[in-house]
């Protein structure tokens, strides 16, 4: 009898685990759909947001009609600091997005994220937090991923994976690396400017946000190319620098525009190849805000 209970807990278990590699899963979460005026949406977002426990670290207006919260908590930024490089999944967006004449209120998937970023935890419960405060009607961006392809993503063959980031500039210390974004950030200096910055604890990383809006690295420039489906995926921004002991680190344009969109095409309108463009000025306007700090270091 105990064999045969072990074998069923053993099937069992075999079955849960398909069931949850099976489990296709997409960027983001439309909350809410509805008529109403679009500064009390903001207002409401923002309240309901603070009172679910999450910090507000920055709020941001890339173009009209569209503001984006980013924000973090406690669990969040523990589970980064126990991931590598997992400042990356230290905090999640929610856009407010007037359409036409009613208001769209979007979160970006908490666990889509911790997956596509390898993080040590699934952000399960990050995600129930963000349905309880804001709504779910549902998931979108995606025909869906499943948690085991999205920790090797990539947009197509050749195209960048996670562990393949734009490699910025090597400082002298930490101190200094987090000094030269810093001092690049609020200069303006490539079209940046600085949306938030959150500290991981526990280790040497620090994550910030970046607007842009420099030509073809404009955040307005590209969602207007590539944001193009009734529901508007404006939880794609902002970018962000990392700060990784010496090193200033982002994102490869390629696996982060691809992460946001996975299924956009490759060619034709409203595709990767109208913001062709794009990757190699993102990299540009990134690297230009450590590259005054950068250039002095080496001329000492």
């Amino acid at each position: 009898m105990k064999k045969i209970l072990s074998l069923l807990f053993l099937l069992m278990m075999i079955v849960a685990q398909q069931l949850v590699a099976e489990v296709k899963l997409m960027p983001h979460v439309l909350a809410s759909q509805q008529a109403g005026q679009y500064k009390s949406v903001i207002s409401d977002t923002r309240t309901a947001l603070k009172k679910a426990g999450f910090e507000v670290v920055g709020e941001y207006m890339p173009y009209k009609d569209t503001t984006i919260f980013v924000i973090t908590n406690d669990a969040l930024k523990k589970n980064a600091a126990a991931s590598k490089h997992g400042g990356y999944g230290s905090m999640q967006r929610v856009a407010v997005s007037k359409v036409n004449n009613e208001i769209q209120v979007v979160y970006t998937n908490p666990v889509y994220m911790a997956n596509v970023y390898r993080m040590k935890g699934d952000l399960s419960a990050v995600k129930q937090q963000l349905e309880t405060a804001l709504g779910k009607v549902r998931d979108f961006g995606a025909k869906g991923i499943s948690a085991e392809d999205l920790r090797e993503y990539h947009y197509k063959m050749f195209m960048p994976y996670f562990d393949e980031p734009y490699e910025l500039a090597t400082m002298a210390s930490h101190e200094a690396a987090i000094a030269a974004v810093e001092k690049g950030l609020k200069a303006g200096w490539g079209g940046t400017s600085k949306v938030y910055r959150i500290d991981i604890p526990g280790k040497q990383e620090v994550i910030f946000g970046v607007g842009l809006t420099r030509e073809c690295s404009g955040d307005e420039f590209i969602m207007n190319k590539i944001d193009f489906a009734e529901t508007k995926s404006a939880t794609h921004l902002p970018y962000e620098l990392m700060v990784s002991g010496k090193e200033v680190l982002a994102l490869h344009a390629k696996f982060r525009i691809a992460q946001s969109f996975p299924d956009l095409s490759m060619m034709g309108n409203n595709s990767f190849f109208s913001i062709m463009c794009a990757p190699g000025e993102i990299e540009d306007a990134l690297k230009a805000v450590v590259e005054g700090e950068k250039k002095k270091q080496e001329e000492e």
